[in-house]
């Protein structure tokens, strides 16, 4: 009897024991350190050992089978819904079918004058503020008053009180705006919730799609739609994004040659260090950037490098603690060693500044000089 209770015992402590085992701290599994020391990235263009062109073929076709379905493609058409004019140029409403089964809004903003003009996509970010999208880069009209001063306090925080948009329409580019989904007028019905994130990643996971997927996509079709503007030179059409919008601008850079540049303010890193010292993950937001297995094949520095040889701009902040610095020092070094290698090292600009999360006005205007000099303005 002694001896079946002291085996009985040990059971239930040993239940006990692994029941209580800890697997997640953080929101970072326990054993993180050993995941990310497992890591192999497949096509690592500085070990992979193949020409940079196949390196860069591979590359963009894992891109592309990470981010996963695509919805049915479908003719561009767009509608003007709205128009305002402003200080030497319009800002048009329009509408567009981003897919055969859903429409997007837009600000597209057009100089005056004959074209055609340089163009711009300008890629809003995230912030978890889901109420207003495209009005971060464009300050909006024929809405409420409670959403102009929305926006016009979220420009103020993140963009030194500057909308984008507008600045860029002034110096002569053609400038599209969208709302990326969950934001703006593409909010989840009663208003997108940080929650929103995880539970629409969840449906779309099991219906074979992923919601960093639709935004590429949908990213693409945007870009589709701007180069296909008779009044936009073909040959000059950048991309613009600070925080989540700087993701998207470089992640976009790779996907398709359809940008001819790219400048990206605030989102940089390797892998491993925002992981590093346990570095609280994101959580929620962090679907709205993450496409599933693509961290297998390629580090964030990798899928930048696809935009090599074209020009390619990173700005980080030294006060941002988003991006740690070792991280974005690691990434730089990956982007300078891929540049170099393929002859185009004057076509990369890295700077640090003396900065916290924020996009002020002498970045913006370096920013613009970085696009006036590529685009021979």
């Amino acid at each position: 009897m002694t001896k079946n209770y002291l085996i009985i015992i040990l059971y239930v402590f040993m239940a006990f024991a692994l029941s209580s085992q800890e697997v997640s701290k953080r929101n970072l599994p326990v054993y993180v350190d050993s995941m990310m020391a497992d890591s192999r990235y497949r096509l690592d263009p500085l070990k992979c050992g193949i020409s940079l062109e196949d390196w860069k073929k591979a590359g963009r076709d894992a891109l592309l089978e990470a981010a996963g379905n695509f919805p049915p493609e479908t003719p561009l058409e767009y509608k003007i819904t709205a128009t305002e004019r402003r200080d030497g140029y319009a800002v048009h409403k329009i509408e567009y079918n981003v897919s055969s089964w859903t429409n997007v809004v837009a600000y597209l903003l057009v100089p005056e004058g004959d074209g055609p003009f340089p163009g711009m996509l300008m890629l809003h970010d995230h912030g978890a503020h889901f109420s207003i999208g495209k009005e971060k880069m464009v300050r909006p009209f024929g809405v409420s008053e409670e959403t102009v001063e929305d926006a016009d306090k979220w420009v103020a925080t993140y963009y030194d009180s500057v909308y984008l948009a507008g600045s860029y329409a002034k110096a002569g580019f053609v400038v599209l705006v969208a709302d990326a989904l969950l934001w703006g007028e593409r909010q989840a019905q009663g208003g997108t919730k940080y929650e929103t994130q995880q539970a629409l990643n969840g449906a779309l996971l099991q219906l074979g799609y992923s919601l960093g997927g639709l935004m590429l996509h949908d990213d693409m079709r945007a870009l589709d739609l701007l180069a296909s503007m008779p009044m936009v030179d073909k040959e000059r059409i950048g991309c613009l994004g600070f925080s989540m919008g700087a993701y998207r601008a470089w992640m976009l850079g790779a996907a398709s040659d359809k940008v001819k540049a790219v400048a990206a303010v605030c989102w940089m890193s390797t892998c491993h260090a925002l992981f590093s010292n346990g570095r609280k993950s994101k959580g929620g937001s962090d679907y709205s950037m993450l496409l599933p297995g693509l961290g297998k094949v390629m580090d964030y520095p990798h899928v930048a490098a696809l935009v090599c040889p074209r020009p390619l701009l990173l700005y980080n902040g030294k006060k941002d603690k988003l991006f740690p610095i070792e991280g974005v020092t690691e990434a730089y070094n990956v982007l300078s060693e891929v540049y170099n290698k393929a002859g185009a090292s004057e076509c990369l600009k890295m700077e640090f500044w003396d900065e916290k999360h924020f996009f002020n006005r002498q970045q913006q205007d370096a920013v613009m000089e970085f696009f006036h000099t590529h685009f021979n303005l």
